[in-house]
């Protein structure tokens, strides 16, 4: 705990720093014509991410709207930092993914007292104000990797799942209701769960070490795709990498939807995903800034992008966005749809 509290300190000093380095800047912006954003990426070292840094610039020059970017390289005290970085530059709005969801919340503090709208993509933060959350169902990410899994063990066996940073509400809800749907649905199918703070080499480690313990192991569930690369490599070290109409197969499910995913299972080297849309993340959460400079408003209800907006706390709004099943044969599992892998309409399949 005392390394949380100092963490926590050394947030609200970074803000406080803000507020006041700022003081006599107006802020917040009347419309969206000559307007600047601010985007802080949350990280570049993962194959999702490092598509959602490529999509940002090309819709903000479809949208008209000029850019200031940071990196916070997953450490929620450099976000402090970077955002007082682009509040002293006079940004209008600020478009954040915040990897510790509950740190964050005195930095949005900072913003709401300076009028900044904040779009937060990817997470929604535990505490504070912001216009709009721009996220998929991440509970449904659980629950469909749950029944994919859960129908081709036909309901019996061991699963690994590698979870994410439980500080995430993204960790939170994937561990969640993986598990609440294991237990309601596949009750013989034994879950170990495992921690890996989003880091592939923990993953990895952790992997290796359950599989060695459980070689009748017949899942793998990884909450992102940065575990993708050392699962593979820890299957196949174990000899445990055979084709999928083997008996011995160990089906795994990925999470993302990056090029690379899609490939994989095309070849039979993995079997699903669930495709997380870093295209439409992007895209929208430089829109909803766009509107919310230009003094729109949103309620809970159908978009006209075929996502769904709910009211996730008091005051709070999330546009969940669609992230389909994605499977080798497009077939349906424990009554999910999934699409093929080759689908067109994977952002996976038309990234460059």
């Amino acid at each position: 705990m005392k390394l949380r509290t100092t963490r926590l300190a050394g947030i609200l000093v970074l803000s406080a720093a803000l507020l006041t380095a700022c003081a006599d800047d107006t802020g917040g912006g009347g419309g969206a014509d000559g307007s600047t954003i601010g985007v802080d990426y949350p990280r570049s070292d993962t194959d999702f991410w490092n598509s959602y840094i490529d999509y940002v610039p090309r819709y903000a020059e479809e949208l008209g709207l000029d850019t200031k970017t940071t990196n916070s390289g997953n450490d929620v005290a450099t976000l402090a930092s970077n955002v007082q970085t682009l509040v002293s530059q006079g940004v209008d709005g600020v478009a954040i993914a915040p990897q510790d969801t509950a740190a964050v919340a005195p930095v949005l503090q900072t913003l709401a007292e300076r009028d900044i709208p904040v779009v937060t993509v990817d997470t929604r933060p535990d505490e504070g104000e912001v216009f709009m959350v721009v996220r998929a169902d991440n509970r449904a990410y659980g629950e469909q990797a749950c029944h994919y899994l859960g129908t081709q063990l036909d309901g019996a066996g061991k699963v690994v799942m590698l979870q994410g940073d439980l500080a995430s509400i993204n960790g939170r809800d994937r561990t969640e209701a993986f598990n609440a749907c294991m237990a309601a649905h596949y009750p013989d199918i034994e879950v170990f769960g495992e921690a890996t703070n989003w880091d592939a080499a923990t993953a990895a480690q952790r992997l290796q070490t359950t599989l060695t313990a459980h070689p009748d192991v017949r899942g793998v569930y990884m909450q992102a795709s940065f575990a993708l690369s050392g699962t593979l490599q820890v299957l196949d070290q174990l000899n445990m990498a055979v084709p999928p109409d083997d008996p011995e197969h160990v089906f795994v499910v990925s999470n993302d939807g990056i090029p690379q995913e899609l490939q994989l299972i095309g070849e039979g080297r993995i079997d699903a995903t669930v495709s997380q849309p870093a295209d439409l993340y992007a895209e929208h959460a430089l829109r909803y800034l766009r509107a919310a400079l230009e003094g729109e408003t949103f309620e809970p209800g159908p978009t006209d992008h075929g996502s769904e907006i709910v009211e996730v706390r008091e005051g709070v709004l999330e546009d969940q966005l669609p992230a389909p099943l994605v499977t080798r044969d497009g077939g349906t599992y424990g009554g999910v749809e999934s699409l093929p892998y080759d689908d067109d309409s994977l952002w996976g399949n038309n990234a460059n």
